[in-house]
């Protein structure tokens, strides 16, 4: 059984008409409405047009760049942005996620990847966003946002400011790739960008109070040299 939201409609753009052919023929299967388009200039028109609930995005376009596209969008609205490219560099990846995309798969890919990805951008979307009176939980711990208060299995934790305002922008933006540099700057201030050594440090804290295993970390992932991902448990 198929578990993402019927019908929703994803955007697929890449100017590879093989790649759109594919995954228009993939994901049509799995239920989605596809939509597709080969330049910026219809990635613009479809998207005011049709409104997708995904926009799945090839870097590389006959006219212009896929980072002028996330830019544009992110002006425009919220749609969450995969990209979906053969760019494989760090630069490329820490650009586009701090332009806004929500997260990056390379090519070549795994059609079973991508629509675990799908499901998790949508289920973000269908829920509302954490705020102050949300409670979020994993099987291991959660976050009561209204008393400042975090539990593991139950049991109130510790943890210093720092940690805590760490933490609360990991839960508050769940299963997304946030860059090293975009973390710094929600967690110190504008002024920290470079200071990766900070992260560390604190992700460990992290892991040391909330993983089951923080040798082998279930919900705080290291993506090398790009950023970190808090994964949670979907239902």
């Amino acid at each position: 059984m198929n578990q993402q939201r019927s019908g929703a409609r994803v955007l697929v753009v890449d100017d590879e008409p093989e790649i759109l052919l594919a995954l228009r023929t993939n994901l049509g299967r799995h239920g989605f409405q596809v939509d597709t388009a080969d330049s910026m200039e219809a990635t613009l028109r479809s998207w005011a047009r049709r409104r997708p609930d995904v926009v799945i995005l090839d870097l590389g376009l006959p006219d212009g760049s896929g980072m002028d596209v996330i830019r544009q969008l992110r002006e425009r609205g919220n749609t969450p942005i995969l990209v979906l490219s053969a760019r494989s560099t760090e630069r490329d990846k820490i650009a586009a996620l701090e332009l806004g995309a929500d997260d990056y798969i390379t090519k070549p890919f795994s059609v079973g990847e991508l629509l675990a990805r799908l499901r998790v951008a949508l289920r973000h979307t269908a829920r509302p966003s954490s705020g102050s009176d949300a409670v979020f939980r994993t099987r291991h711990f959660e976050v009561d946002f209204e008393r400042r208060c975090v539990r593991v299995s139950g049991q109130e934790v510790h943890l210093t400011p720092t940690e805590y305002e760490l933490l609360k922008v990991f839960v508050t933006h769940p299963n997304k790739l946030l860059t090293n540099r975009s973390l710094l700057q929600l967690v110190w201030g504008p002024e920290y960008g470079s200071e990766s050594h900070y992260l560390h440090v604190y992700v460990a804290q992290l892991r040391q109070k909330l993983e089951p295993d923080p040798q082998r970390p279930r919900y705080f992932l290291t993506e090398p040299g790009v950023g970190y991902r808090l994964e949670s448990e979907e239902e």
